[in-house]
């Protein structure tokens, strides 16, 4: 496998999320979340750094009073993405770095999941690399539901589509072996620090503004989203009710 260029972990927290305000900050296991997934993310010895990037004083606090590194940025971003270019910028990513975008809502992120998006930049041909992304096995049934968002592959693993639809549709019904099933897009994302700011400048695409899936905007401007595969689950807090569900699965984990 090839070297990696330097690779960095930023960690978007925004206080004023629509449905769970204050989510950043909301205690997992005595820690605040934010700081939850700076610490798994840490685990993955890939990174030059990993740091939390937010908008608001609070979080900072809350940070700094737990020893992970933070950031100040705006409150202007319309999206997670637009704010870990800010942080990268601030920070001097190099344009040939690998800036990766952790989700802040997900305390019980698998460290090895990192390790998988960061493989295509390390495999042969890895220069080439623009972004990546994963994907996991699902099942058809949950493919229905449209808050789940589905990728399709070509032959080099590289994305062709995403979709709040099932694809592919299994025009005979009930799939064989030899057809391909439903793969669950995991949203966490690298980039080269050059594919992100280019990313960044395009305006939305209609595909995007249709599908409300800002990860379109890059393959309708023709540049390749690499998917490695994973079997690792992703278990993130959308709601207050989430929380008991991902404290279950830490003890579980620790056990």
């Amino acid at each position: 496998m090839r070297t990696l260029p330097p690779c960095y972990a930023i960690i978007p927290a925004r206080y004023d999320s629509s449905r769970f305000p204050g989510k950043p900050l909301v205690e997992i296991s005595g820690v605040p979340m934010c700081v939850r997934v700076h610490q798994r993310a840490s685990l993955c010895a890939r990174f030059s750094r990993v740091l939390i990037a937010t908008d608001d004083e609070r979080i900072m606090a809350a940070a700094n009073a737990w020893g992970a590194p933070a950031i100040m940025t705006g409150r202007h971003h319309q999206s997670g993405t637009d704010r870990v270019l800010e942080a990268a910028r601030l920070i001097g990513a190099e344009p040939d770095s690998v800036v990766v975008n952790v989700q802040g809502d997900e305390p019980a992120l698998d460290p090895a999941m990192l390790e998988e998006l960061l493989a295509p930049f390390a495999a042969p041909g890895g220069e080439t690399v623009q972004a990546a992304t994963l994907a996991t096995p699902m099942t058809r049934a949950e493919a229905q539901s449209p808050d789940r968002v589905k990728v399709v592959l070509d032959a080099q693993g590289r994305a062709l589509y995403f979709s709040r639809a099932a694809i592919p549709f299994c025009r005979d019904g009930e799939a064989d072996g030899d057809t391909a099933g439903p793969l669950l897009h995991v949203g966490l994302y690298a980039f080269r620090m050059h594919a992100l700011e280019r990313f960044a400048a395009l305006p939305q695409g209609r595909l995007e503004r249709t599908e409300k899936l800002e990860q379109l905007r890059l393959l309708e401007n023709a540049i390749p989203i690499h998917v490695a595969l994973t079997r690792h689950a992703c278990h993130g807090v959308d709601r207050p009710e989430d929380v008991e569900h991902i404290e279950k699965i830490l003890r579980e984990h620790a056990t």
